[in-house]
């Protein structure tokens, strides 16, 4: 694969996006539609599994957007059926950066009562012990995907129905899975126990859909049902849906930072409209951070909702600083190291006449490695801005995810190594704060704050409480967050 954009290099890293349909004719073309709507969840690589009663089941697997490759009816004509499952990837585990066609989910195994699929959103955290058992075993992988783990281990399993063998494979996992599969009749989801990627249920006509987010539910004009439960199983025929609770029940740990930037704004988070608590955010920014400045200016497009609650809250005037060429893509070319070093200016531009002279408040999602940051701080103060003040409409990035979001190691993220103080001095900018953890959950509903005894959701990136231990990553030398810390 090309490298990617410098600007996008800057940032977190979507997880992956995964969509079900059955019950309707076509379902592979439904399928497509959704994973166009979460593209941005992954924009790698794409695949889809459909079955067909005369066909039997058919796949497809393609690097790049879906646009690109899944809108062509002599390719979609070769995936028909009643049943179809699809994936659009962004690599947080395998080859990341070089990405194998082997790599693109869905992957696909025939059992002794038939052939499955499954279509993986998460991070298995004891992957590469399972997968020294399961090749000790003689398993023989495919993939250097932990996801393929699953299938493995479904294999093994003595289970009388694929949905029995994943839920006996699934109970080996550990860390954050939202999986969706299918049989020849079925549409299976699966959520881990503690919930921590997103997965929802919706209805079109006689069919039933799930997906990763309710944005991909209304590109199909599905309606929206309900939320998969943490620890939930559904098994989904043409008759309707059966639901079991497989797992060991425990608290929800949500991914929080799918509130503060993942998920598209048009989606639904826990009953919450994820553009109105990224909103909320800014409003708590401005409350807790407050400072006199002449305009509010999002870094888009992730910094707008946060900048436009700001500005409601604080008064101060809204104003669209920044414009984003929407047409550089992931694999804008790159003849020369001269075009390379010109980096975001390739995807965003100054305009001049609304922040020359002007006390410039930038708010923005977050801040990882501080290169982007400090390019937009020098550009807002080449375009004449006489001041340049920084609203970070999360907390300090200070430690790795392991549960599904390609992080960079703990060494390369600012927060990690610099005080509030030292990173404002770093990034040369005239303040910089960020919102609180508990200005992040009260904007995302919770009105007493964190919880620091039982916390509402999995906030590991910030506070480095891990909710599953990443033992892989300890066997591999990673350090736990102490007392002290």
């Amino acid at each position: 694969m090309p490298p990617a954009h410098p600007f996008d290099d800057d940032k977190l890293k979507e997880e992956c996006g995964v969509f079900g349909m059955v019950g309707i004719d076509d379902a592979a073309n439904f399928v497509a539609l959704g994973l166009h709507a979460l593209q941005h969840r992954g924009q790698e690589a794409g695949g889809i599994v459909a079955h067909d009663p005369e066909v039997g089941f058919s796949q497809a697997r393609r690097f790049g957007y879906v646009r690109d490759n899944f809108t062509s009816q002599k390719l979609m004509e070769t995936l028909p059926g009643s049943v179809s499952i699809g994936h659009v990837r962004y690599s947080t585990a395998g080859s990341k950066g070089q990405t194998a066609i082997r790599d693109v989910q869905p992957f696909f195994g025939e059992f002794s009562m038939g052939g499955a699929a499954i279509a993986h959103n998460g991070n298995i955290t004891n992957a590469d012990a399972l997968r020294r058992e399961l090749i000790d075993r003689g398993s023989i992988f495919q993939s250097t995907s932990d996801s393929e783990c699953i299938i493995h281990l479904m294999a093994r399993s003595m289970g009388q129905t694929i949905p029995d063998r994943m839920e006996e494979a699934l109970r080996k996992v550990e860390g954050a899975f939202s999986v969706v599969a299918m049989t020849r009749t079925k549409l299976i989801g699966v959520r881990d126990p503690l919930g921590v990627r997103p997965l929802v249920l919706g209805k079109l006509g006689d069919g039933y859909a799930l997906s990763s987010e309710t944005c991909a539910l209304d590109i199909i004009g599905a309606d929206f049902v309900r939320e998969i439960k943490p620890g939930e199983m559904v098994v989904i025929t043409e008759r309707g849906v059966q639901s079991s609770f497989p797992f060991r029940p425990r608290p929800s740990r949500f991914c929080i930072f799918e509130h503060v930037y993942f998920s598209r704004p048009d989606s639904i988070l826990g009953g919450r409209s994820v553009y109105e608590t990224r909103r909320q955010i800014g409003v708590e920014l401005a409350r807790e951070a407050p400072v006199e400045a002449d305009i509010v200016c999002p870094v888009p497009d992730g910094g707008t909702p946060a900048a436009i609650g700001y500005s409601q809250e604080s008064g101060i005037q809204y104003a669209m600083g920044i414009s984003r060429n929407q047409y550089i893509g992931r694999t804008f070319i790159e003849p020369t190291e001269q075009i390379r070093n010109m980096g975001v200016r390739l995807k965003l531009n100054i305009n001049r006449a609304l922040v020359a002279g002007k006390r410039v408040i930038l708010v923005d999602d977050s801040v990882v490695r501080g290169t982007t940051s400090m390019k937009l701080k020098d550009m807002l103060l080449d375009a004449g801005a006489s001041e340049v003040h920084y609203r970070i409409a999360s907390p300090p990035t200070e430690w790795p995810c392991f549960y599904g979001v390609d992080t960079p190691e703990r060494d390369k993220l600012l927060a990690a190594n610099m005080t509030e103080d030292e990173m404002r001095d770093h990034l040369g900018v005239t303040s910089l704060k960020f919102v609180s953890l508990d200005g992040l959950y009260r904007a995302a509903g919770e009105a007493k704050g964190r919880d620091n005894a039982q916390p509402q959701y999995c906030d590991a990136c910030f506070s480095g409480q891990y909710p599953v231990e990443p033992s892989d990553m300890i066997n591999k030398g990673f350090e736990m967050k102490t007392a002290a810390e």
